[in-house]
């Protein structure tokens, strides 16, 4: 079990620094460079956000492929506290990986600013129910 809680441990320290990347991002003026960063800085962020769902879920015994079932396992065991936003955050990752436009790009970048508050909790509950 240790093993386990030191590899959760080093995704969550992973996950913890794309976040600050993502904020520092949100952070700056807005201009057409710093959506399409920030984009990038949501979808590498999400993207670790639902593999370390994923392994939380295998510590649960819980064997998930798809971040729609990580979410959903996170869920479950009490990690997310709204998962329409979580599904609505996987939809906006997977429009900017298969289409790119204008629209899409002013939507994503209006979701990437609810993802921070929604993982910083989520990172909470985590540390508090697996780290200590």
């Amino acid at each position: 079990m240790e093993e386990k809680k030191a590899e959760l441990a080093l995704r969550l320290k992973t996950l913890e620094q794309a976040l600050v990347t993502l904020e520092e991002a949100l952070a700056q003026p807005f201009s057409v460079i710093v959506r399409d960063a920030t984009i990038q800085r949501f979808e590498y962020t999400f993207e670790l956000a639902w593999k370390l769902f994923r392994k939380v879920a295998r510590i649960e015994g819980v064997e998930v492929n798809s971040p729609r079932q990580a979410i959903r396992a996170a869920y479950d065991a009490g990690l997310l506290e709204d998962i329409d936003l979580w599904f609505e955050l996987l939809e906006d990752r997977n429009r900017t990986s298969h289409t790119y436009d204008e629209s899409t790009a002013t939507q994503v970048f209006e979701s990437a600013g609810r993802l921070p508050a929604a993982l910083r909790s989520t990172i909470k509950i985590i540390r508090h129910n697996y780290l200590r």
